[in-house]
């Protein structure tokens, strides 16, 4: 971490985006394999806080305890990562992106201005900006989930969204709580997605 900017003598980054394989930190010109930064301004609130080879965390990031940020990551300016999180390998959490409670499996991205709150991203998923995934009723009480005809109640009150490998969502859309989307599905830009189950490479609209 360096405690007064990005650089100092000696000091040099060369990233375009983490989460692409171009991050780089050379000190007096000397490659530093696997090397994280955390850049001054981001706020780390205790020490349950484990942290990956190769991670980018900018300025201004807040991440709360417990929670795991795993190799090669990219956490942006303004990103609120708020604790009980587990963050994959080669994934992106953007500006002004909350993450709550949740899981980002290996390669998932949510770049601009997301929530995500008690919900499990596949492989390979990509949120578009502004995509939420939605946790709590609009009305009070459990999220239920209907499947193949049978209401479901999960018993939680809070419980948003799983979403299989490389599914897609478009900008701007919302998923209602307890909504399950299978692999490789696309939900399509303002669509609000009605909570159950969608079947594997699914076009929601």
């Amino acid at each position: 971490m360096m405690p007064s900017g990005w650089m100092r003598d000696g000091f040099e980054v060369v990233c375009n985006d983490s989460g692409k394989g171009k991050f780089e930190i050379c000190i007096n010109g000397e490659f530093v394999p696997q090397a994280s930064l955390v850049c001054a301004g981001a706020v780390f609130t205790d020490d349950r806080i484990q942290i990956g080879k190769g991670v980018f965390i900018e300025s201004g990031a807040m991440i709360k305890g417990p929670s795991i940020i795993g190799d090669y990551t990219e956490i942006r300016q303004g990103a609120y990562v708020r604790g009980d999180c587990l963050i994959g390998k080669n994934c992106v959490i953007g500006h002004t992106t909350e993450v709550k409670h949740s899981v980002f499996l290996n390669g998932s991205r949510a770049g601009h201005f997301a929530y995500i709150g008690d919900s499990i991203l596949g492989r390979g998923v990509n949120l578009g900006a502004g995509t939420k995934l939605a946790n709590l009723r609009f009305i009070s009480g459990t999220v239920s989930i209907k499947i193949e005809g049978s209401l479901i109640d999960t018993g939680r009150r809070k419980l948003g969204a799983l979403l299989g490998d490389n599914a897609q969502t478009g900008c701007n859309s919302v998923t209602n709580p307890g909504t399950l989307v299978a692999l490789d599905s696309i939900i399509a830009p303002n669509t609000t997605v009605r909570p159950g189950l969608y079947a594997p490479c699914s076009v929601i609209r």
